[in-house]
């Protein structure tokens, strides 16, 4: 069983990895090495096992539902690995940054989701705290990328699949933003999630770059280590939101007056 934990001898190796490889993601990092290294704790669980969800036909390849799926395929080629039919899925094996990982992408469709993830489980012998699902989110803003053990399915018919068949929800998983509809959207939470990104080409690359990061960085180092980096306001964030709130309100005051 794949229950080994992370060497904290290999931080530096592993840190090294992440920041040199960031580059070639086209992402600037305000990670540094220090920083990955003190999130490094002592034993982790070894993440044996990355989601990606999605549908399978080329018609839903680039929708808001297959979020999960263009982040797994991201990390894939970046760890130059080719995907084979295995596990009613696309499955391929290799090293990442904190040692052997599987990689998954179901080919059932999204609700059916558990009968490719649970399989691969069993058969690889692998504790639910192993295991990161990759997934569009609705309660996110888009391009917000988030971190979460357990839990229920929220409305998400692939995690209530994978959640069935393994019946426990302790499993990671990565949460992709999509948003929710606008007001002016004609259509129900289907058609919206099934739908093309209507953000630029930038934007939905640039969502698929943190998810990447937030991924590898949790075969580092723990999906908690993630969790905690990854949901951290960067440096002065809090503080620009108290002073764009107030120009607000400063605004709606001269407004009101006849300003």
């Amino acid at each position: 069983m794949c229950r080994g934990a992370l060497r904290s001898g290999n931080a530096f190796a592993r840190s090294s990895w992440y920041l040199s490889s960031n580059v070639r993601l086209g992402a600037a990092s305000l990670l540094t090495t220090s920083a990955f290294d003190a999130n490094v704790p002592d034993a982790v669980p070894t993440i044996g096992l990355v989601v990606g969800l999605g549908n399978p036909e080329p018609r839903y390849r680039r929708t808001r539902h297959n979020a999960g799926q263009l982040v797994v395929e991201r990390l894939a080629e970046r760890l130059s690995l080719r995907f084979a039919s295995k596990y009613a899925g696309r499955f391929t094996q290799g090293r990442g940054p904190g040692g052997p990982v599987s990689l998954l992408i179901p080919t059932t469709y999204m609700n059916l989701s558990g009968q490719s993830v649970s399989p691969a489980v069993g058969s690889l012998h692998l504790d639910l705290a192993q295991v990161i699902v990759v997934h569009d989110e609705l309660d996110l803003p888009f391009g917000t990328v988030r971190g979460k053990v357990g839990g229920g399915p929220g409305g998400h018919n692939g995690l209530r699949s994978i959640q069935t068949s393994l019946g426990n929800p302790g499993f990671g998983r990565i949460r992709l933003g999509i948003g929710r509809p606008p007001a002016e959207f004609r259509g129900d939470q289907a058609a919206w999630v099934l739908g093309g990104f209507g953000e630029t080409d930038d934007d939905v690359e640039q969502m698929i770059v943190r998810g990447v990061e937030m991924v590898e960085f949790a075969l580092a180092s723990g999906l908690d280590a993630a969790i905690a980096t990854f949901h951290a306001s960067e440096p002065g964030a809090r503080r620009r939101a108290r002073q764009d709130g107030a120009a607000v309100n400063e605004a709606n005051d001269h407004t009101s007056d006849g300003g």
